[in-house]
This record gives structure tokens, C-alpha cells and sequence, in this order.
């Protein structure tokens, strides 16, 4: 704080004031950190594949594989060992088995669901997150179906019901609607009820926005070359702040659990007014683009990359996330039990 001084004379400062003290020492720096990040705010994505023993690099995401599913449940082991409360599974479909309708989404031997039932045997006490969307499994790429160049809304929930009801049948915890359609979320959480599936959690991606910042995961599943023109007619607008407000509303109204913004750290502001809004279970994702981002510079030298992890992943939690989907999941799980 500075007082009035004479013109060519220093400010007098109140040195009765001063915030330095706390931070002069570690001790004194943990005592009064207003935010944790612990394994318990982790959730891991994992992407899987077809066959037996193989691990697959997704060239645009340095250190993360594609994983046939013996290799996902040792994957899946290692973060139960590590704390890890949940993974998400994400399955890159062979080519030739994607068609217009996303058929092989209804298919109950289909790579998601012999994962969850070998994981689930495997390792029972980790939570089993899916992706309802259907562009892993579209030959168009889009996360609906298709009238010419429209993506039709009520027929598209009618199969997301459909998919979502194949995965709780395999044993999902938790169905995770990404595909941003409307009226989704009641149409799905009637019909898990109607089959005795009202323990499966649902987590919305309410406020999923047309981002660039997807292209790496687009590749890891395989429906990047695969997109005919572009989803902003049903993900939402960057330049938009109050819809996201709106959207999230509607899915806590029709029976989510939880809510999720999407992308991350560009949407930061969204979090936290999403939090104050409605207190609700609030998650958001570090997506593709960000997590490829901070590997890249870090592997030029750019950064400290394991600082940088760390500090990301705090600026979610200072936002008002209750946890955060992460493919440094692992990594941070790692640093975090050991005390860094």
C-alpha cells in the first residue's frame, strides 16, 4: 500500500502488509494453498483396438497408444494400483466395419464392451466410463445419423438409447453422452431405469464446443479423414458463454449425475461458471489438442513438461472441477503418490 510522498521522493509503503510472508517457506506455502490435486480427482482416458498383445502409438499424441484389450486391463490394473478412481474407454473400429447408422455401436460383442466385461472381471473396483457418440463407429465421421447433410436429432437419441443400454448390459458404471443432440440425456436416463439400470451413472458433456483443439483424438479413433464437413450444427460455439449455462440446466433437469465441459483449459471461465451456477458434479476434459500442446513443447525444450502437467491440471481444479479426464492420468497418479 503506498501513501502520498513529495514529488521526487519514494512512496511510503505500510510494511505491516505483506503477503510475502506467507510464502517465504515451503511449510508456510502448504499451509496456505487453497487447492489440492490428488489421484482422486483423475479420470484416464484409454483408447482401444482390435487384437491380442498390441500397443499402438497415436502419432499425434506422443506417449499415448491404442490398446488391444488384454493390453486395457493392464493398463486398467495399473491405475487401480495407482488410485486412479475411473477410466474412460474410447475404441478405434476397424474401417471396414463403420457404415452410415454406426451399427457396430449396437453390437454387444462390439470392442467396447468385450473391454468393459474383461476389465470389470479384471479389476472390479475401478469405475468404467463410456463414450455414447457415434462417430467412432459412422463411415461420415459425425456423432449422429445422417439425412443427406443434416444430422437428424430425434433419431439419433433414439440409437443413443440403444447404445447406451449395450454398454450397461456389459457393465459400464457410468454412460458418458458426448454427442451434444437434444433431449439425450432424459431419453437415456428413462430408458436405463426402464431396464433396471438406475444405478449407471450418466456424465454429460453439456457444454461441448466445436473446438480445433480435437484433431489428435479424431485421429485416434480413426474418424478424422473420415468427417464430411464440420459439427457446428450441434457443438457449440466457442464465442458462446450463457448457452453453455442453458445446456447444462436441461441435462441436470432430464437426470445427469454430473456435467462436463469440453474443451478444457480454453474454457476455464465456463467451469467455474457452471460450478457457481449449479454446484452439480462438475468435470471437464483436457482434451487431445491440449494434452499434444504441452508435449510438444516439452519435447523441444520448451518447458518444464512435468511442471507444466501439474500446473494444468491445478488451474482445473482452482476453476471449480471435481476431476478431470486426463491422459496424464498415469504420469500425474505417479508423481502425486510419491509426493511431488
Amino acid at each position: 500500500m503506498t501513501g502520498h510522498a513529495a514529488p521526487g521522493q519514494p512512496a511510503k509503503l505500510n510494511l505491516a502488509l505483506r503477503p510475502r510472508r506467507n510464502r517465504r517457506t515451503p511449510w508456510s506455502r502448504r499451509l496456505v494453498q487453497e487447492t489440492a490435486l490428488t489421484v482422486n480427482d483423475l479420470i484416464w482416458p484409454i483408447f482401444i483396438l482390435d487384437g491380442q498383445n498390441r500397443r499402438e502409438p497415436v502419432g499425434s499424441m506422443p506417449g499415448v497408444d491404442r490398446l488391444s484389450i488384454d493390453e486395457a486391463v493392464r493398463a486398467a490394473e495399473q491405475g487401480a494400483r495407482l488410485g486412479i478412481p475411473a477410466i474412460a474407454l474410447f475404441p478405434y473400429t476397424d474401417p471396414a466395419l463403420r457404415d452410415d447408422t454406426g451399427s457396430q455401436a449396437f453390437n454387444p460383442e462390439n470392442l467396447v464392451c468385450k473391454a468393459l466385461r474383461a476389465i470389470k472381471s479384471a479389476v472390479p473396483d475401478i469405475g468404467l466410463v463410456t463414450d455414447v457418440a457415434l462417430d467412432p463407429y459412422t463411415s461420415h465421421g459425425h456423432d449422429g445419423l445422417m439425412r443427406g447433410d443434416e444430422i437428424i436429432n430425434d433419431e439419433t437419441v433414439a440409437a443413443l438409447v440403444a447404445q447406451s443400454l449395450n454398454q450397461a448390459r456389459a457393465g459400464c458404471d457410468v454412460v458418458a453422452p458426448s454427442d451434444m443432440m437434444d433431449g439425450r440425456i432424459g431419453a437415456i436416463r428413462t430408458a436405463l431405469d426402464a431396464a433396471n439400470f438406475e444405478h449407471v451413472q450418466i456424465m454429460a458433456y453439456a457444454a461441448k464446443y466445436a473446438s480445433a483443439f480435437y484433431g489428435p483424438f479424431r485421429e485416434a479413433v480413426g474418424s478424422g479423414g473420415l468427417l464430411r464437413g464440420d459439427k457446428r450444427t450441434y457443438q457449440m460455439d466457442p464465442h458462446n458463454s450463457d448457452e453453455a449455462l442453458r445446456e447444462v440446466a436441461l441435462d441436470l433437469e432430464q437426470g445427469a449425475d454430473m456435467v462436463m465441459v469440453k474443451p478444457g483449459m480454453p474454457y476455464l471461465d465456463i467451469v467455474r461458471r457452471v460450478k457457481d451456477e449449479f454446484g452439480a458434479p462438475t468435470f471437464a476434459y483436457q482434451v487431445s489438442g491440449e494434452y499434444a500442446m504441452i508435449m510438444a513443447a516439452a519435447r523441444n525444450g520448451w518447458i518444464d513438461g512435468d511442471k507444466a502437467m501439474i500446473e494444468s491440471l491445478v488451474c482445473f481444479k482452482r476453476a471449480g472441477c471435481d476431476g478431470v479426464l486426463t491422459y496424464f492420468a498415469p504420469m500425474v497418479a505417479e508423481k502425486l503418490t510419491r509426493g511431488l
